[in-house]
């Protein structure tokens, strides 16, 4: 697409706040620039809420929320159902506009369209399927009635790498449940999330029940939500260190919570892997989303019998990797978000190289505007360098050996995080002891990509609480209600 059409598409992107229903700019009258990280260049300016806009956000969402908890579950499905078919209508807006706030190539972007549309899709079809149960209690002295109901406004917090699939994830289950809400996108990608929430308007979204804050100030904007008593569902996805914060704020007010936090996944090819199998899965858990995805495999921990031809292969398919923009034909991997997580890449390549890592490929930032790093693949990286024990959120790929089960079961488990981990094996019994005995939420058998919005998304330990996603995904949404009635006999 030529630069026409991308300076038409950004001027249809709104660029205030939408608060109850209304597109309006800061009360501050602020505004900050949203860069493209393969030029460095702003390319809109858009409001940038204050404290006093979180609270009127959050006002127009408790007033919305009786009215919108009492429609008819049907009617709210048939509204994602329409927000689902408009997301098709526009997706390649969308994905164009996900290129140009986030660097990712066009069809990684065309991709996430597809993916986030269907958690419209999904949820729209949970939200009539919210059930409860009616029976006698053990005594036969009284029946007893478990009803679901909406939680309360919402505030959903959602993370710069997937611009559209993680404001579907979160917005379509509350809208679902009956809940309201304030959303906060991530300020270096939030135009994506922007012309959804018109969209949403578009598809016959009442006045109120989902708005939209952009902000540079996220802590203050976020403490003042957070700590107001009317919210009652908090849901983040983001680091690790920064959601421990907000469980702190949380605690407060005892918050519902929805945790979706950092990982440090662990990818274990066996000796007996089909290796045809295991590189093109490594390729897509490592090098999708230039990285930049918490369910990256971050250490390849790979049987030694093996390592050395893994290493040759992912290596020489590494090499035919083509960097740039992400609206150029035949790019594979994009720039990444900005200079601190270039700065993050590299430093973390120079300590394994230091540590005795043999640099198979890449392994530097590229000499051109933007925020580029080379595609990197490492091989024998050491015990104890940081590339093992830290997410690196790029494209850096790092192996390290191991030599039997109790051996890989032990280096897989040997981190604070818990999200997905990845096992190659044709041993079936071996590939159902991993799923017992691998301390992750997720888990991807001889596959390299896990995510689905019919399946429970979260993690384990330092990677989170709760679920996003399949039948589980609605009931972060929903509480419980037990009610006693006497026995209608007696």
């Amino acid at each position: 697409m030529g630069e026409t059409s991308e300076t038409g598409l950004l001027a249809q992107v709104p660029d205030g706040l939408y608060i109850a229903g209304e597109w309006r700019a800061a009360r501050s009258g602020r505004t900050f620039g949203v860069t493209d990280p393969s030029t460095g260049e702003v390319v809109k300016e858009i409001a940038d809420a204050a404290v006093e806009d979180g609270v009127a956000a959050l006002d127009a969402a408790c007033e919305a929320f009786p009215s919108w908890s009492r429609t008819p579950a049907r009617e709210r499905a048939e509204l994602l159902r329409d927000a689902y078919d408009l997301i098709q209508e526009r997706a390649e807006d969308l994905a164009l506009l996900m290129t140009i706030e986030m660097g990712k190539p066009l069809a990684e972007s065309m991709a996430e369209v597809r993916y986030g549309g269907e958690f419209l899709r999904w949820f729209s079809e949970e939200a009539a399927h919210v059930q409860g149960r009616y029976g006698s209690n053990p005594e036969g002295t009284g029946r007893m009635i478990v009803t679901q109901h909406p939680v309360g406004p919402c505030y959903l917090v959602t993370p710069w790498n997937f611009p559209l699939a993680m404001a579907t994830r979160k917005i379509a289950p509350a809208l679902a449940a009956g809940c309201t809400a304030v959303v906060k996108p991530a300020s270096q990608t939030p135009l994506t999330t922007t012309l959804f929430v018109r969209l949403l308007a578009d598809a016959g979204l009442p006045a109120g029940v989902v708005n939209v804050i952009t902000t540079t100030s996220s802590g203050p904007v976020s403490e003042a939500v957070i700590s107001d008593p009317r919210l009652r569902k908090l849901s983040f996805t983001g680091s690790t260190e920064v959601g421990q914060k907000l469980l702190a704020q949380a605690a407060a007010g005892v918050l519902r919570t929805s945790m979706e936090l950092g990982g440090n996944a662990p990818f274990v090819v066996f000796e007996d892997a089909d290796l045809d199998k295991a590189v093109d899965g490594a390729l897509a858990a490592k090098f999708r989303n230039i990285g930049e995805a918490c369910t990256a495999a971050n250490r390849f921990i790979v049987h030694a019998s093996l390592a050395e031809e893994f290493a040759r292969r992912v290596t020489d398919r590494v090499r035919e990797f083509r960097t740039g923009r992400g609206t150029e034909e035949g790019v594979t991997i994009g720039p990444l978000i900005d200079e601190r997580a270039v700065d993050k890449a590299d430093e973390l390549v120079q300590d394994a190289l230091a540590n005795g890592a043999r640099l198979r490929v890449g392994g530097g930032r590229i000499d051109r505007r933007g925020t580029f790093y080379e595609a990197t693949v490492l091989s024998d990286v050491a015990a104890g360098s940081r590339i093992l024990r830290e997410e690196v959120f790029g494209p850096v790929l790092a192996i390290t050996r191991f030599t039997d089960e109790d051996e890989a079961v032990r280096l897989a488990n040997d981190t604070e995080f818990g999200l997905v981990s990845y096992v190659y094996t044709r041993d079936l019994a071996r590939g159902q002891r991993m799923v017992e005995r691998l301390e992750t939420g997720m888990m991807g058998l001889n596959v390299g990509v896990v995510s689905n919005p019919a399946a429970p998304f979260g993690g384990w330990k330092l990677s989170g609480l709760g679920r996003e996603g399949g039948a589980e995904g609605i009931h972060e949404y929903l509480q419980t209600k037990y009610t006693l009635t006497p026995d209608p006999f007696a």
